[in-house]
């Protein structure tokens, strides 16, 4: 397999693309969740409206992990592991309460033993299912620390606050669910699930979407790219769809 060059910009450009990017995502995340529990009152009228700050807080969220992500592999600020680490860490707590070494260390687990035994990733009890999956999946990552981070700011929300349960549900705590669930369906699961007749390239155990770049971009901020990025873990999220263009992941498509 051939595949036509292609290369990242230089370390200054990348850095503040994706930085820049990071604070786009990070700060409308940040500003939902504060215009919706400080600010906006549910009610029957305005419902739609809750709806809109719901699906953009998940989709959001997403955004939020991938930049997580990227700061774990050193993309987000080439050259610059203190920024990566603090932006990284100070996100994924404000995520779920997730710890950064902790979830860092299993990330890499994940591509050195990707799709097999000890990937922590991967349920190899359950290699096609997407239920059993995800139960095991968020078994391993939502332990006591995140259960505990969460039920404290539903509680200062609730009872310190005053804010209505059905609010602190709907615009916290549903988008958060669904976020881990669009993750995992198209970060994890679509690109690693077995099954017949669909045989993985290489060591990777990976494949990726053919979506278009909107369609990549909304299912899973390009996550779905997924063999590009186990081939170039250097790339940043924003530049998988010209990884894919030059056929970085050529052969895999599903």
């Amino acid at each position: 397999m051939t595949t036509r060059h292609f290369s990242l910009p230089g370390r200054t450009e990348q850095g503040a693309i994706g930085l820049a990017l990071a604070a786009a995502i990070a700060g409308a995340w940040l500003g939902i969740h504060a215009y919706s529990m400080y600010v906006f009152e549910l009610t029957w009228d305005n419902w739609p409206l809750a709806l809109v700050m719901a699906a953009a807080q998940c989709w959001l969220s997403v955004g939020v992990f991938i930049v997580c992500h990227d700061a774990m592999h050193g993309s987000l600020a080439p050259g610059k592991p203190r920024i990566n680490q603090a932006i990284g860490a100070a996100l994924l707590f404000l995520y779920a309460g997730f710890a950064w070494r902790k979830m860092r260390d299993a990330h890499f687990t994940h591509h050195k033993m990707s799709g097999r035994a000890g990937d922590p990733d991967f349920d190899e009890e359950h290699p096609s299912s997407f239920l059993n999956w995800y139960w095991t999946f968020f078994k391993r990552y939502f332990g006591w620390q995140s259960l505990l981070f969460v039920h404290t700011v539903v509680g200062i929300y609730w009872f310190v606050l005053d804010i209505s349960f059905i609010q602190i549900f709907a615009l916290y705590g549903a988008p958060a669910l669904l976020s881990s669930l669009q993750l995992f369906y198209f970060g994890t699961f679509r690109p690693h699930y077995h099954a017949p007749g669909k045989p993985f390239a290489d060591r990777h155990n990976t494949r990726s979407d053919r979506f278009g770049t909107l369609a990549s971009l909304a299912s899973c901020f390009h996550f779905g790219y997924h063999l590009e990025h186990h081939r170039r873990p250097d790339v940043p999220w924003w530049a998988l769809p010209g990884a894919r263009r030059a056929g970085v992941g050529e052969g895999v498509s599903k």
